[in-house]
């Protein structure tokens, strides 16, 4: 190979690891990450609930968030609507059928910008009661920046969807009750390298206290 090839060989290579490690790791910090399903009863009212654990990795590039991804699983058994017996209701057979289904999925699949610079349409794989559908997220990236409580880099993102519970096979008194549902996510995520290293220096104070 002459000296031209060689060095045009070189750029490519170079621009590849480039692109390989422009995506940085932000893991979803779960005591700020909320998804909120709201749904209409009898047309009387529209009752809200939420999942209290979500577990995610965001794989973020800042230059080109096109390229970024995001994974999501959300253990069923932490749906909260706000009345015991309702839980249970929604955990059964009736519904999410906890004991077979015990987790949800999101994987995206593609990231394209939206209106505005800040807005982002994330599509994905829903995969919920045994059932995968793709979904599309209107995403809003709300703020790039310094944690203060954890002394890393961090993001913060609002999303919202709207779901039919028939294509889920979820759709147990429809449509008295509301096929369609409004779903609410928000996040916090944080740069993975930087929390993890924050959780630790939490637990050696705790050791150390005791």
């Amino acid at each position: 190979m002459n000296l031209p090839l060689k060095c045009i060989a070189v750029a490519f290579l170079a621009a590849g690891s480039l692109n390989a490690v422009a995506a940085e790791s932000y893991t979803l910090e779960p005591n700020h990450t909320q998804v909120l399903f709201t749904w209409n009863h009898f047309g009387f009212s529209n009752p809200s609930a939420n999942f209290e654990t979500i577990d995610g990795t965001l794989q973020w590039d800042e230059q080109n968030p096109e390229n970024s991804s995001v994974k999501i699983s959300i253990p069923v058994d932490s749906l909260d609507a706000h009345v015991e017996k309702f839980d249970a209701h929604l955990r059964s057979e009736d519904f999410f059928e906890m004991d077979k289904y015990p987790t949800i999925t999101f994987n995206s699949t593609d990231v394209k910008r939206g209106a505005e610079e800040n807005q982002f349409i994330i599509s994905g794989d829903l995969t919920m009661h045994g059932i995968t559908q793709s979904v599309d997220l209107d995403a809003t990236l709300t703020k790039s920046g310094q944690h203060p409580s954890w002394q890393a880099p961090a993001l913060g993102f609002d999303a919202t969807t709207t779901l039919k519970r028939s294509d889920f096979d979820l759709d147990k008194y429809a449509p008295a009750v509301s096929d369609e549902v409004q779903l609410k996510i928000t996040v916090e995520a944080v740069q993975t390298e930087g929390y993890e290293a924050a959780l630790k220096a939490r637990e050696a104070r705790k050791a150390s206290a005791n």
